[in-house]
């Protein structure tokens, strides 16, 4: 079987469990390995096509173990329980023809029922997105998911050390209405907190753990349009750092948060010989 998505992911089922997807370049880092996000969006995509899984992607881990080159992947999916409405499940990407994993998600599946809704978290005020500037850099379309989103940033970017970790950006899908393989992918779209603290640093993701709280017709809602990205960092030592985020659909509806645990070194400027 298979089946191309509107985010440009296509997923050749192989045999139960097992898929097979092609990553295209255009989904690297600038340091040559797959953008975070792209994981993120493959994870929650292969099991919106997996006959066995029930209800949609509400929770996600993924731990980053090794660099996934782009090209040809293998994915793999295992349930590990299934409940009345909560279904619990294991997903693997690896280079094709490898035991290596790269990254290994874990999945929570809901059957979302109809319950009284509640908030406590506002959604920060911001100016529309349309009175702010859509900068291009040079390249920037090919790389780091940017084909497939615009961003438009209100403060804190691009990052450099201050005394605040605090960013704000309208981010948007480019090529297909808002879903939920999107808004994962969208989790991963900001840059290391390390980076407003220490300027030049090498940083890679850890672990990132992200909750998508609105269902698929909340999403759905959004279409085309820009949701509100709020992003910040706590602490960082001993090579690791923290941020949290939370996206907002522009009218105030809260879609999901992520959580993120990043290594990092910092970049000692060469001395002039």
């Amino acid at each position: 079987m298979s089946t191309t998505t509107n985010s440009s992911i296509s997923l050749d089922r192989v045999a139960p469990g097992r898929w097979t997807t092609f990553a295209g370049p255009e989904w690297r880092n600038p340091g040559g390995g797959l953008w975070g996000g792209y994981a993120i969006g493959l994870c929650i995509r292969v099991l919106e096509l997996e006959p066995e899984a029930v209800g949609e992607a509400l929770s996600l881990t993924l731990t980053y173990a090794a660099g996934l080159p782009s090209g040809e992947l293998d994915v793999r999916t295992r349930r590990l329980r299934q409940g009345g409405s909560i279904g619990v499940w294991e997903v693997e990407l690896r280079p094709a023809g490898s035991e290596d994993v790269g990254v290994h998600g874990m999945v929570t599946m809901a059957r979302r029922p109809n319950t009284p809704d509640f908030a406590f978290a506002r959604m920060p005020d911001a100016p529309p997105p349309e009175s702010l500037p859509s900068p291009e850099p040079p390249g920037g379309m090919q790389h780091f998911g940017a084909q497939a989103f615009e961003r438009r940033t209100l403060e804190g970017f691009p990052p450099k050390p201050s005394g605040d970790s605090r960013s704000l950006a309208w981010v948007r899908s480019r090529n297909a209405p808002l879903d939920k393989a999107l808004l994962g992918m969208i989790t991963d779209n900001s840059a290391p907190r390390a980076m407003y603290a220490l300027g030049s640093v090498m940083t890679t993701t850890l672990s990132l753990t992200a909750y998508l709280h609105a269902t698929v017709e909340e999403i759905a809602a959004v279409g085309d349009d820009y949701i509100l990205v709020e992003c910040e960092g706590r602490v960082g030592g001993g090579g690791a750092s923290d941020e949290r985020s939370s996206y907002w659909r522009r009218d105030g509806k809260l879609l999901a948060t992520s959580e993120q645990l990043a290594w990092y070194r910092e970049i000692q400027p060469r001395s002039a010989e």
